[in-house]
C-alpha cells in the first residue's frame, strides 16, 4: 500500500512541477509579447554637439547612429580632413518606446528633444531608411543632401556596395541619382548610380 501511495504522490509531484514550469514559460512568453520592440528615433541636439552627444549616449550604452561625411579643409600650410554630420543637429537612437528610456536620452548633455510628429509622441524612423542610409555611408561614395524628394520611381539596388538599399531614382542632367528619403527630417541623401545596378522595388 505504501508503494502505491508513493507512486501516486510521485505522479502528483511530477504534475505540479510540470504546471509550475508551464506557468513560468507562459509568463516569459507574455513578457516577450508585451515588451515593446526597440525603434529608431531622430534626436535633435545643440549646434555642433552631434559627436559629443553620440559619445555620451554610447557611454550610457544607448545604440546610436550618427551619419557623417569626411570633407577636406585647406589650412595655410596643410590640408586636413574633418568629419561633418550629414544632417547637422541630428542623430538617431535605437531604444524601446518607454518613458524611462526617453528620459535617459533626453537627460544627456547637449540633447534638445526627440523629433515628434505630435507633441509628446516621439516619431519612429523606418528601419529600412536607417539601413539604406548606412549602406550609402559605408559605401564611401560621395553623397549630396537634397530637399525632400517624393517624386521618382521606388527602386532597390541589386548589386554593388549599396546592394539591398531601397529608395527612389531621379535623373539629374545625364546622370541617375539614387535617393534615400529621411521622412522625419524632410531630407534626402543621394548618390550617383548606374541604371543597370537598380531594379523596381
Amino acid at each position: 500500500m505504501h508503494l502505491h501511495l508513493r507512486a501516486g504522490w510521485h505522479g502528483i509531484e511530477k504534475s505540479i512541477t510540470a504546471m509550475l514550469v508551464l506557468k513560468s514559460v507562459v509568463r516569459t512568453r507574455i513578457k516577450m509579447i508585451t515588451e515593446p520592440d526597440r525603434n529608431w528615433y531622430a534626436l535633435y541636439v545643440k549646434s555642433r554637439h552631434e559627436f559629443t552627444v553620440e559619445s555620451e549616449l554610447r557611454r550610457k550604452e544607448v545604440n546610436t547612429f550618427l551619419p557623417f561625411t569626411r570633407i577636406s579643409r585647406q589650412w595655410k600650410d596643410r590640408k586636413k580632413f574633418i568629419d561633418f554630420p550629414l544632417f547637422p543637429g541630428y542623430l538617431f537612437v535605437f531604444i524601446h518606446a518607454r518613458p524611462e528610456e526617453y528620459v535617459n536620452v533626453l537627460r544627456t548633455r547637449g540633447v534638445v528633444r526627440l523629433v515628434s510628429s505630435e507633441a509628446g509622441c516621439p516619431a519612429q524612423v523606418s528601419s529600412e531608411e536607417i539601413d539604406s542610409l548606412r549602406l550609402i555611408i559605408e559605401s564611401g561614395q560621395s553623397v549630396d543632401i537634397y530637399p525632400h524628394l517624393r517624386e521618382g520611381t521606388p527602386v532597390r539596388v541589386r548589386r554593388g556596395p549599396l546592394t539591398g538599399a531601397a529608395g527612389l531614382i531621379v535623373k539629374k542632367l545625364d546622370q541617375y541619382i539614387f535617393v534615400v528619403n529621411l521622412d522625419i527630417l524632410g531630407r534626402s541623401v543621394g548618390v550617383k548610380i548606374f541604371a543597370d545596378d537598380i531594379e523596381s522595388a
